[in-house]
């Protein structure tokens, strides 16, 4: 498998990562199993595995520490932190106060003396960058933490988080993790050009769009019923309708080039310039095994630009599908004035 530089730290990790957020409660609750996967994935030569605190509670951390027993030194380790661990306010956010604590449960469950990135999961707006960036800073220092990044960040936020780091003296974020696939390509015409600025990897989630680009036909059906689920899928959205249609025209694609659409979408992502990494995120050996068998896909000039006629760059399908929408479009408040 080929490895890329993540940023500027000098870590040379596999194009694709293993994301793990559907080991445990959230996912595969067999613990052997979830091990054997993460031993498949290492066999096959990825050297990248991401996880966060949030992972059903701490038990995914739990799993790769069981996994990693004996052969922490052969993996670049990611976590994240930063998401409610609990009701609790304070058991939350970027403060000086939660990234002390959160780190040392992070590497007690994970079973290691540091982690090689550690990740801010989600911006913190009632936390000054100063006092976050000061925390990571000396974590790095003391040893606990090789390098850290961020995770769903806004362009101009990390472009404010790059200016704290350098006004302040602190050391800067490394890398960015987005979600990015066929159909959500927004990162295109912001996130990645910054990142790209700054020298900082990128680390992509989300290739197969929730299922929507797992290879079904029809990948409305049979599938989640509830929740988030159920909005993500229901084709009385407009947006689901075009992704609908434009999941029809790609698979159309991957047939001519002769591809499984999982292998298509893990393809066009990695295809991309400003990606190091790709997350992939299985939940059995078969789904593991499924996806590895499209490591070595590269996708040429034609196959993009067909992908490109059927969503254009920098297009989101639609707009429910992001992870969360800012404050300034989302609140009324916050573009109108008060009357």
């Amino acid at each position: 498998m080929e490895r890329r530089i993540l940023g500027g730290t000098g870590m040379s990790v596999s194009e694709f990562a293993l994301g793990t957020m559907m080991l445990g409660a959230m996912g595969n609750t067999d613990h052997d199993e979830s091990v054997r996967i993460v031993h498949a994935a290492m066999d096959a030569g990825i050297n990248f595995i991401d996880t966060a605190d949030v992972y059903s509670d701490g038990e995914s951390e739990t799993i790769v520490g069981k996994a990693l027993k004996g052969r922490r030194d052969e993996v670049v380790l990611a976590t994240k932190f930063g998401m409610p661990m609990g009701e609790d306010a304070t058991l939350r956010g970027g403060s000086r106060r939660w990234i002390v604590r959160a780190v040392e449960d992070s590497l007690r469950r994970l079973g290691t003396d540091h982690i090689d990135l550690y990740q801010m999961h989600r911006w913190d707006p009632d936390t000054e960058l100063d006092e976050t960036l000061a925390a990571l800073t000396d974590l790095v220092r003391a040893g606990k933490v090789r390098a850290f990044g961020s995770s769903m960040f806004h362009p101009e936020q990390i472009v404010e988080a790059q200016w704290t780091a350098e006004r302040r003296g602190h050391l800067r974020f490394r890398s960015e993790q987005p979600q990015y696939n066929m159909l959500v390509r927004g990162a295109e015409s912001n996130v990645f050009p910054t990142a790209q600025r700054y020298g900082m990897g990128v680390l992509t989630f989300g290739p197969l769009a929730s299922g929507w680009l797992s290879g079904r036909r029809d990948p409305t059906a049979g599938h989640r019923n509830a929740g988030v689920g159920a909005r993500l899928f229901d084709l009385s959205d407009p947006g689901n309708r075009a992704k609908a249609e434009a999941v029809e025209r790609l698979a159309g694609v991957a047939d001519e080039a002769g591809l499984d659409m999982p292998h298509l979408a893990t393809a066009f992502v990695r295809s991309h310039p400003a990606v190091t990494s790709v997350l992939i995120g299985p939940r059995t050996p078969e789904h593991l095994a499924g996806l590895l068998a499209g490591a070595d896909t590269v996708l040429g000039d034609d196959v993009l630009d067909r992908i490109d006629e059927i969503v254009p760059p920098g297009t989101n399908l639609n707009r429910n599908d992001l992870m969360f929408v800012p404050s300034a479009l989302d609140e009324r408040r916050a573009r109108r004035i008060a009357r």
